[in-house]
């Protein structure tokens, strides 16, 4: 989580939302990094989560991503949550829940949903209050009376 969290502190110098994303091989190796470039790009489709996705494909010569974990700092939204079952991850690790837009659990739950049947393993909160702390010092400076609607855990 600690190269996501590094890698969701660089959106911000281009306006975009503090949130990064890292892809782990089987073996725990960094083969996908990613950060919010939707300003930076005006590309609507280019969360962190499918920045980090493309980067792993490209690094690994294809878009199946069997046994690799995906480590976000903010739960994923609908997107990128059928991003991860498209590039069958093995695993995703999320810090932050986003109580807004969230579909592992929060607003939906596009992963576990029966239907289709991938078994992605979900770990959630994981260094969720540096998560938070960084979506809420963004916003703090762009929205001073609205704050995120993101929380570190459930509950």
């Amino acid at each position: 989580m600690g190269e996501a969290l590094a890698e969701a502190a660089l959106a911000p110098v281009a306006g975009d939302v503090p949130v990064g994303a890292v892809v782990l091989d089987p073996e725990g190796r960094v083969v996908g990094r990613g950060h919010n470039l939707r300003e930076a790009e005006g590309d609507p489709l280019a969360h962190a989560e499918v920045v980090a996705l493309r980067d792993a494909a490209a690094a690994l010569g294809g878009w199946r991503l069997e046994g690799c974990t995906l480590v976000v700092t903010l739960e994923p939204c609908t997107m990128c949550a059928g991003a991860v079952l498209s590039s069958r991850i093995g695993r995703l690790v999320f810090g932050a829940w986003d109580e807004k837009a969230g579909a592992v659990g929060s607003v939906l739950d596009v992963i576990r949903d029966r239907r289709p049947a991938t078994g992605v393993e979900v770990v959630a909160g994981v260094r969720a209050e540096e998560s938070v702390a960084l979506l809420r010092d963004f916003f703090a400076d762009r929205r001073p009376s609205r704050p995120p609607e993101v929380t570190p855990s459930r509950g």
